[in-house]
């Protein structure tokens, strides 16, 4: 989904300019591609891969001295409501540095969660056509599924605050529904989010993502040894990371785990979880159907989600998939995976079992999950979300 939007509207001839933070193809990064591949670590690879593939140069407006400030403020946060502050400045600066180029002669805008407030007003003021996308579920939301588990794991990481930065991006999410003409989310899930915190149901429309077709891995051959099982995505308290720990513990012999994503918990807990799963860390897009191709099969028990986008490409490798309702997947229950209770590791526990000891299911479940891929791929996904702006 990198850059999905604007190179869908640039195909269906609709993109007049894309804003974006920082990408690879102007000013610094561009030049940064010179580095051999040799010598560029992974957060030069990460940055490198941020190119807008099919959108005319002349058409990108990069903020990259804004990008990289962002990335350093967010590197330097300490604390949840640190990061969160660095979230406020980055949605009002950004927001800002577009409306001083000005909006052009462009009849509608396109923003995400936290990032459009002042331009969806000025659109709207302009008579724009105005949409947003909620790429998570409501902060509100998220803070309440969090306080619960920091109440369970409270020595993972450190405690997110109902503070006044809390309260006002809360508050800045719940008023960029109340300017956009339509809100996309990636699941029922979102949308129930968005109708439980006020927002408006009416301006609610559900548009799963896609996977492009090129997410595709060889045929993967048997193997020897436990049943190997991957995640993917910051490994902390949303993503379910605890039940990942408490499963693995259950399973050894069995099973083998590998967490792939940046760290964001505590030393002591880092050093506890290692004893059981391997932890990566965050890998270049570039690197990661290597971890794919390992799999056996996807897990992903996270407490709050949007329509994460690794289930999509978890199922374009074949692998069945674990998941939560609060994961907003498109998985079929039975089918191309389960979906299980939040915080219940003994359900993973057996679904897992029940794939270790079944190789029939798993292979039909794997052959289930690619048809499955194959219905959402970017193409479909550009088509629907096209129809439901031609139809504004």
């Amino acid at each position: 989904m990198h850059y999905a939007i604007p190179r869908i509207l640039q195909q269906a001839g609709l993109l007049k300019h894309l804003y974006t933070d920082i990408c690879a193809v102007k000013g610094l990064p561009k030049l940064l591609q010179l580095v051999p591949k040799s010598l560029q670590p992974p957060s030069l690879k990460r940055l490198l891969g941020r190119v807008p593939q099919g959108i005319p140069i002349e058409s990108i407006s990069a903020f990259n001295r804004f990008g990289f400030e962002y990335a350093q403020k967010l590197r330097q946060a300490r604390s949840p409501s640190e990061t969160i502050d660095a979230f406020l400045w980055a949605g009002k600066t950004f927001c800002q540095l577009i409306l001083e180029q000005g909006l052009g002669n462009a009849s509608g805008i396109y923003t995400f969660n936290t990032a459009g407030l002042e331009l969806l007003q000025n659109a709207r003021q302009q008579g724009l056509v105005t949409v947003m996308e909620q790429t998570i579920a409501p902060k509100a939301m998220e803070y309440k599924l969090l306080q619960e588990e920091y109440q369970t794991f409270p020595d993972w990481e450190p405690p997110l605050e109902e503070d006044s930065s809390l309260i006002e991006l809360s508050a800045r999410e719940q008023a960029e529904w109340s300017t956009a003409d339509v809100i996309f989310c990636g699941s029922e899930f979102v949308r129930q989010g968005i109708i439980a915190c006020g927002g408006s149901a009416e301006r609610c429309q559900v548009l799963p993502y896609g996977v492009d077709i090129r997410f595709s891995l060889p045929k993967r051959l048997p193997h020897a040894g436990p049943l190997r099982v991957l995640t993917v995505g910051g490994v902390g308290l949303r993503k379910g990371s605890p039940h990942i720990l408490a499963v693995a513990k259950q399973l050894q012999g069995l099973a083998r785990f590998r967490l792939v994503g940046p760290l964001g918990i505590r030393t002591e807990i880092e050093s506890l979880l290692s004893a059981h799963v391997e932890l990566v860390g965050a890998v270049p897009r570039s690197q990661i159907l290597d971890h794919y191709a390992w799999a056996d099969v996807f897990l992903l028990p996270s407490i709050c989600e949007g329509s994460a986008t690794v289930i999509y490409e978890a199922l374009a490798a074949g692998l069945p998939v674990i998941c939560t309702p609060n994961v907003g997947s498109v998985v079929q229950d039975g089918i191309d995976g389960f979906i299980v209770p939040i915080r219940n590791p003994e359900k993973i526990v057996e679904k897992l079992e029940l794939l270790a000891l079944q190789p029939e299911l798993r292979q039909q479940m794997s052959q289930n999950a690619l048809q499955r891929a194959s219905q959402y791929t970017l193409d479909n996904y550009g088509q629907r979300l096209i129809k439901i702006l031609g139809e504004m």
